[in-house]
């Protein structure tokens, strides 16, 4: 007998992830041989950067791994891949020069912008990652531009800095007679870690498409003849295996807590059917309760699949040809089938007396992206609403902060601004934790219900430590190991001032020396400019202005910081020189304390 815990598995629904060990494609950038044909403006390179100060320049250098296009002295021609696709995920890095222009086209036809929307405040369909107008001639004049999508807030990065890009695409489905009879979609498409546009149907081809027709596979085509454009890690996920579906179900109801499985022959069934497909609307039923269905598993392509079962206020157990396969335990179970028919078993306990019941059966696997193989009927209502913290409403907002490698801030001040730039501040180190352009908090975890205290950033992050760790410290020499807690530095957090705007500059003891930390957003939103003041400082105090995998001096005063992810500029002439050195894998830019030291981020 399997034992079904009194307790409730109540499992939030989420996006079950294929098997990805072997169906995810890189696209070799050695050489362009994964491309057809392609022009004069596309090169490899080993890197490339870009100037912020001129248009459409991309400066490379040699080497292997980035996709290039430099249309300047050259005839710009889009570039094809040699392999079609359908329905696919899609996941790369970009780079736009200042200025520039580009696309990429899902099956060549549907166009997901990429364009310098560095400053851009509300995104149009034009911006950088938008969904590209489709366009008709015919319209009347201002009207012929039609159904494009805009993103839901502006993600972009700088000019000469990496951006990441994932797309999840459902190609449009054709009959036998090929008549379409569902449209193209781009499930999910996220821009520098911001979802940016969410189950949208794409009606038809968008502006510039290689035909009017719309087909079932196509190249994917990046567009080369507009502006200066870099690509790297390009990789390809295509999900062409057909789903199993399910028939001949029928159920029966037992009323009752079941904490184990029953033997159903000693059981009175309360109700009973058949059913067109796995759901618990079937009619009034009593507030506890077991469904167990049985029916066919019709699997058309031998494979290994991964079954997913959430269930709501209760427990689910899934057999298929006598196997468990989903279990209490775990709510996942992959098993190997032949081609044909499996019998399949379901049963679903319902334990609680509250809310509605209910279950959702998927499966997964190589080649196959999530399908719902039941009525999907938790829906979104697993999770609270959202409580969004806009920029102007609360300037600063103090809460926990949680880092990615799992790293608490317990006094983190978060700053908003309306040029759409926040900050993050550890109080208790007197550093900089994390900038980020987009809307301002995700207070829900903070908010909801007894909370946890902590909120999120809700826009493009870029995290400036990994840990939290000092800004200043006090070296015996210059290798010396950073220091990243308080221990020993005589750390006294002074608070902060504010000025007629709501600005803090903030203020902190360490060390002996009085620091004053003013952080504000450069014009036009471009990063933030900071300005530390030091009184009674010793010689051998540093501070880390950054730390991250690669660090590397752009040109006079100005450093590309973790692998091209924010620029770092150094200002004034009579600032003291910094040094970069390394530290294990990663990189950190030092410079001696100086009565006063101002630097900007740009991102």
């Amino acid at each position: 007998m399997e034992r079904i815990p009194i307790h409730f598995l109540v499992v939030a629904l989420f996006l079950a992830l294929p098997l990805q060990a072997q169906d995810t494609h890189p696209v070799a950038l050695e050489g362009l041989a994964a491309f057809e044909n392609p022009g004069e403006s596309w090169a490899i390179s080993g890197g490339v950067t870009a100037s912020l100060e001129t248009d459409n320049q991309l400066d490379i250098s040699p080497g292997t791994g980035v996709l290039v296009n430099i249309p300047q002295g050259h005839q710009g021609r889009d570039l094809l891949t040699n392999f079609e696709h359908g329905d696919i995920d899609l996941e790369l890095d970009y780079m736009m020069a200042r200025g520039s222009n580009s696309g990429i086209y899902l099956q060549g036809r549907y166009e997901v912008q990429l364009l310098d929307s560095w400053n851009v405040k509300q995104p149009t369909a034009g911006d950088n990652g938008g969904i590209y107008e489709r366009w008709d001639e015919n319209r009347p004049e201002g009207e012929r531009g039609y159904q494009g999508h805009p993103p839901r807030q502006n993600a972009s990065r700088a000019p000469g800095l990496w951006q990441h890009l994932e797309i999840s695409f459902r190609a449009p489905r054709f009959d036998s007679q090929g008549r379409k009879i569902a449209n193209a979609k781009i499930i999910r498409a996220t821009l520098n870690g911001v979802t940016i546009h969410e189950d949208v149907e794409l009606s038809g081809p968008t502006r510039g498409a290689l035909g009017d027709g719309e087909v079932s596979r196509g190249p994917l085509r990046l567009q080369g003849d507009h502006g200066a454009v870099a690509f790297r890690n390009i990789s390809i996920r295509q999900y062409d295996r057909p789903a199993p579906s399910v028939n001949g179900l029928s159920y029966k109801v037992f009323e009752g807590l079941f904490t184990e499985v029953p033997d159903f022959d000693t059981l009175k069934v309360v109700k009973s059917g058949a059913s067109e497909s796995l759901t618990t609307d079937v009619g009034t039923l009593p507030n506890q309760f077991l469904i167990h269905y049985a029916g066919t598993l019709d699997i058309k392509e031998a494979g290994d699949y991964r079954f997913t079962l959430n269930a709501s206020g209760g427990a689910g157990v899934l057999r298929i040809n006598g196997q468990p396969t989903v279990s209490i335990e775990n709510n996942q179970g992959t098993i190997s089938l032949p081609k044909g028919a499996a019998a399949v078993e379901l049963m679903y306990a319902r334990q609680a007396s509250w809310g509605s019941p209910g279950f959702v059966l998927s499966v997964s696997g190589e080649g196959l992206r999530r399908h719902v193989l039941s009525e999907d009927l938790l829906g979104e209502t697993n999770g609270p609403n959202p409580i969004y913290v806009k920029a102007g409403e609360k300037p600063i907002l103090r809460s926990f902060m949680d880092l990615p490698k799992g790293d608490r801030i317990t006094h983190a001040a978060s700053v908003s601004s309306l040029d759409n730039v926040h900050y993050t501040y550890d109080l208790n180190r007197g550093n900089m934790v994390q900038i980020w352009r987009g809307e301002f908090l995700d207070a829900t975890p903070m908010w909801h219900s007894r909370g946890n205290g902590t909120s999120r950033p809700n826009g493009s992050v870029e995290y400036l430590v990994e840990h939290p760790a000092l800004l200043v410290n006090e070296l015996k020499d210059r290798q010396a190991k950073w220091q990243n807690d308080t221990s020993g530095v005589d750390f006294k957090s002074r608070g902060y001032l504010l000025d007629d705007k709501d600005n803090p500059t903030f203020r902190y003891e360490i060390y002996g020396t009085s620091v004053q930390d003013k952080i504000r957003v450069v014009s036009e939103g471009r990063g933030i400019q900071r300005t530390l003041t030091f009184s009674n400082s010793p010689d051998n105090l540093y501070v880390r202005l950054a730390i991250g995998r690669s660090i590397a001096e752009d040109n006079e005063n100005r450093y590309l910081v973790d692998d091209q992810s924010y620029y770092l500029d150094i200002e004034g002439e009579e600032s003291p020189q910094p040094f970069i050195r390394s530290v294990g894998e990663q990189e950190e830019l030092l410079v001696p304390v100086r009565p006063k030291l101002t630097y900007t981020i740009l991102f």
